[in-house]
């Protein structure tokens, strides 16, 4: 079986937000995935390079004065143009971490990724309100579902 591979970028601006990449991260590495090669980095060091060289991409960010973070659109404007042609139909999830109801920086997240041409393997995930443990067993299993159907050729 040929290994996938998983690039999962998240905005972590705090150390709750910093759970959720953990918990997504985790989820995706989870025992009962044996093919599926998990990198997970942070917006700033992400590169069109990583975006090209991997099977599906998981985003997380944070909700921002009702738009995505600062962070997660710098990192979209920089791989647009390099990505734009090659990643057409390439699978990604979303996660936003919201703090009102998310639906701004979802919203802003998917108009640029419906830009690309890619395809959301599920809804995106939006964690709303105050941070709550739970909101890391829903990463872990986005992250799982994700490297699991990568793995499986669902995606």
């Amino acid at each position: 079986m040929n290994s996938k591979t998983l690039l999962i970028v998240c905005n972590t601006p705090s150390a709750n937000t910093q759970k959720l990449a953990d918990a997504t991260f985790a989820g995706a590495n989870d025992d009962a995935i044996d093919h599926t090669l998990v990198h997970l980095k942070n917006p700033l060091d992400t590169s069109s390079q990583d975006v090209l060289s991997a099977d599906g991409i998981l985003l997380g960010t944070t909700e921002n004065f009702g738009y995505m973070s600062g962070l997660m659109k710098d990192f979209l404007e920089r791989i647009y143009y390099p990505c734009l042609e090659e990643t057409q139909g390439k699978p990604y999830a979303l996660y936003v971490k919201a703090g009102n109801d998310g639906q701004g920086a979802k919203t802003s997240v998917e108009r640029i990724i419906n830009g690309l041409g890619w395809k959301a393997i599920q809804p995106t995930t939006i964690l709303q309100g105050t941070y709550e443990p739970s909101f890391n067993k829903q990463c872990y299993e986005l992250g799982m579902t994700f490297a699991a159907g990568l793995e499986a050729g669902i995606y």
